[in-house]
């Protein structure tokens, strides 16, 4: 369908872009991305769906978080409201939730945290203790840390600079935060190094991980096979399936990272 930016703002070193898009809110899991189509050209680009709001001035509405890099997502940054974007979504395979109430370990870095977010306000429907790592290479890049605060039990800050929470990185220390939070199921979310470390130190902790990949997808819906993901079946059988529609999230445990 074709979205309408009505809403935009500065969040540190990202746009957040407010869209309606018709049908799109409705359908909404934590961990479902939508893909922006970029003026004048045939590849999209995907984003994570940070919020959603299904009554307001505009009626249902989502938000993205653009980190303005390459020519298209500057491109999709600098949208004045009133823009109107092709958009598809909501798209991938979007975090499984627990039949139960448990413990829950969300940790994401930069932007890519974003699909947390809406994760978490599920996860505490269900009863669950909800505890939230958000990182960043420095403060300009963490994503709505005030705003988790306000949503989850706890919340622990890491800056690799030092300049907002702790000094330190995911891989740092995703270990010994697993190890204390005694969480049941690990969720991660970012780029492969941090997801990648995170599945890692649950499966060492003997915790269920689940982890949204940061995986390039040109078109989004699975028709253009470009975003390759190996993974192991559960009958052990190493495969390739698409990462925007067999993923982009699944098990930590399944991903052959090596081959990634």
């Amino acid at each position: 369908m074709t979205g309408e930016v009505v809403a935009t703002k500065k969040v540190g070193a990202y746009r957040q872009l407010t869209l309606t898009a018709p049908g799109v809110p409705e359908r909404f899991r934590a961990g479902s991305f939508v893909a922006l189509s970029v003026a004048d050209r045939t590849t999209r680009r995907s984003f994570w769906v940070h919020r959603v709001r299904q009554v307001g001035a505009y009626g249902p509405t989502l938000d993205v978080v653009v980190e303005p890099r390459g020519e298209g997502t500057q491109r999709l940054a600098a949208l004045p409201v009133g823009a109107r974007v092709p958009l598809t979504g909501p798209l991938g395979r979007p975090f499984a939730l627990p039949k139960e109430p448990v413990s829950c370990l969300l940790v994401g870095e930069g932007h890519g945290a974003a699909p947390l977010f809406p994760l978490a306000e599920r996860l505490r429907e269900r009863g669950c203790t909800v505890a939230l790592v958000i990182a960043a290479p420095d403060e300009a890049h963490l994503l709505s840390a005030l705003e988790a605060r306000r949503s989850v039990r706890a919340v622990t800050v890491l800056t690799a600079d030092g300049s907002v929470g702790q000094r330190g990185t995911v891989g740092d220390a995703v270990a010994d935060l697993v190890r204390r939070s005694a969480a049941d199921v690990v969720y991660g979310a970012g780029p492969v190094p941090v997801v990648h470390a995170v599945a890692a130190a649950a499966e060492a902790a003997g915790a269920w991980s689940q982890v949204a990949l940061e995986v390039d997808t040109p078109c989004g819906t699975g028709l253009c096979h470009g975003c390759a993901l190996p993974v192991l079946g559960e009958d052990g059988v190493a495969r390739v399936v698409r990462a925007c529609t067999e993923g982009p999230v699944v098990r930590g445990d399944r991903v052959r990272w090596a081959d990634l």
